[in-house]
């Protein structure tokens, strides 16, 4: 337990080191941060209650959401009248209509018209604890169908919407689950977002702004370029402008409208680096059914092209040269490694149900004011130096080595933070207290189990040994249920209480490595260097 090799010391004096030099920028004024490295360009934001940061105000499109529904709708009426057991189980209908935010058609045999009624029926849903059904069906001139959309269906389907725009917000502003951002809903269509440390909204809006409706669809090689140009496309096929900085001179793409591949399907999607010619570039992993999907379309489509088509706007259209059967693929583009990886973000954290618009934008400033911030850094300082003067007189020499275990804990904590771009709350600054209070424990049940080991006779680099080792047992265990109830807090929890988390498993496992290792290395260098026939603790 006190044999240290040459490896293992400088080993964990590079840790130190480490947590040191990246802790320093956190605590650097913002001129002097900007001209560092951008290796070293990390540093931990401090919250909207302790330094502000970006307000928005997002209203819900409601129209374009009653649109998509509409929409929506349409698909499944058409689906349903299919039936499931082939041609023999359809129903003939006429012309389905959607004029007047209602859909209408004509069922072509009478008899058949209890059938589609009851499969519409099917289709519809509860309105909540309404009693009513989100679309009501009317027979009219005994052979027509009309689907209404009921007030307490659209109602309902606000807010669904808004409840899963709401998590979408959440995943894309709160990605590691570090900034502890407020998001919350206000009244029925409306958002508020507020986030630490961004102190320009436009980086807010540029994140959170897009709905990231990503499809891949084949182009229509059997247009006419001239045909296209004077907005005459072949029927099933629609003109797709190309996005701004893309298609290399071209402004639109003839596509088909039926989509092959869409953003649903998509499992994972990271910033990266193009291997030729080094550009930032987005990689995306489809599931298992759009992998199959693509790889069946690629390999029917060798020498043809397809599209990328990212909110409407073509990104790229690349030829297929061979099948694609890895169910993966790149999207490349005029990207800024900011840019990139707020798409990425974007695509992995789904579309947003519905269009949302900034009705409100400002930089909002701290929620505390700087009297009670001063206060509680007073109380902080106070409380620490105290665990400090206490170690000392209790302890001795062990006392010390506990106290520089502690700052050393401080500087790894802070460096951890600041490598995740983590935002320090008030919450956070619990977690820190906590944190101290645990790195002391551990050391206080180390330096009580070597007295024991020295009052049972032990000789004192055995009793040392015994007691470290004894007492990491316990340290260990103690600490591992603390873990896991910092997992479940981030599992379920939100906003603050993730930060809570966060900064709670990151000082436990510093704690255990300073409290322990630390001060078990200098504690072995001057038992090795002076070799004390006893000592005092």
């Amino acid at each position: 337990m006190l044999d240290f090799p040459r490896w293992k010391t400088i080993g964990i004096s590079l840790i130190l080191l480490f947590g040191i030099v990246f802790s320093i920028p956190s605590f650097l004024p913002e001129k002097t941060f900007d001209r560092l490295p951008s290796f070293a360009q990390v540093k931990v934001n401090l919250g909207l209650d302790l330094a502000g940061g970006s307000h928005l105000l997002l209203e819900a499109d409601v129209g374009d959401l009653q649109k998509t529904q509409l929409a929506n709708m349409e698909k499944t009426v058409r689906a349903a009248m299919r039936g499931e057991r082939g041609a023999d189980d359809d129903i003939a209908i006429g012309e389905l209509s959607t004029a007047g935010d209602k859909i209408s058609f004509l069922v072509r045999d009478q008899k058949q018209l209890d059938e589609a009624r009851d499969r519409l029926f099917k289709e519809t849903r509860g309105a909540a604890m309404t009693g009513q059904r989100d679309w009501q069906i009317d027979v009219i001139d005994t052979t027509r169908l009309v689907l209404t959309p009921t007030a307490a269906g659209q109602k309902q389907a606000v807010a669904n919407a808004m409840d899963t725009a709401r998590d979408i917000i959440d995943k894309r502003v709160n990605a590691l689950g570090t900034r502890e951002p407020t998001i919350i809903r206000q009244g029925d269509d409306r958002i508020v977002v507020q986030v630490p440390g961004l102190q320009d909204p436009q980086q807010l809006k540029d994140l959170i702004g897009k709905t990231a409706r990503l499809e891949f669809r084949m182009v229509d090689t059997n247009a006419d370029p001239n045909e296209a140009a004077a907005g005459r496309v072949p029927v099933g096929s629609e003109i797709v402008p190309y996005a701004e900085g893309a298609g290399a001179g071209q402004s639109f793409e003839v596509l088909r409208r039926q989509v092959m591949i869409s953003g649903e399907q998509l499992l994972d999607a990271k910033q990266g680096y193009d291997g030729q010619s080094g550009q930032p570039v987005v990689n995306i992993r489809f599931d298992s059914g759009g992998s199959a999907t693509f790889a069946k379309v690629t390999a029917q489509s060798v020498g043809k092209r397809f599209a990328m088509v990212l909110d409407g706007r073509v990104l790229s259209a690349p030829s297929i040269n061979e099948p694609i059967l890895g169910g993966s693929a790149q999207i490349s583009g005029s990207f800024s490694v900011a840019s990139a990886n707020n798409l990425a973000i974007s695509l992995r954290s789904g579309a947003l149900p519905v269009k949302m618009t900034v009705v409100e934008e400002r930089t909002v400033t701290p929620e505390l004011g700087a009297d009670s911030i001063r206060k509680g850094a007073i109380a902080g300082i106070i409380a620490t130096v105290s665990v400090l003067v206490l170690m000392l007189i209790v302890y001795g020499r062990f006392g010390v080595y506990a106290c520089i275990a502690l700052f050393f804990n401080l500087f790894l904590i802070i460096a951890i933070m600041a490598g995740f771009n983590a935002t320090l709350t008030l919450p956070g600054i619990a977690g820190f207290v906590l944190t101290i209070g645990a790195a002391v424990d551990a050391n206080v049940l180390i330096n009580e189990r070597i007295r024991e080991e020295l009052k049972r006779g032990r000789r004192v680099f055995q009793a040392v040994e015994l007691g470290y080792s004894e007492a990491s047992r316990a340290i260990f265990d103690a600490n591992v249920t603390n873990v896991i109830a910092a997992a479940l807090m981030f599992w379920f929890g939100t906003g603050p209480i993730k930060g809570f988390a966060v900064v709670l498993t990151i000082g436990i496992a510093t704690s255990v490595f300073t409290a322990v290792t630390v001060t078990r290395l200098f504690a072995a260098r001057w038992l090795h260097a002076k070799r004390p026939t006893t000592i005092t603790i």
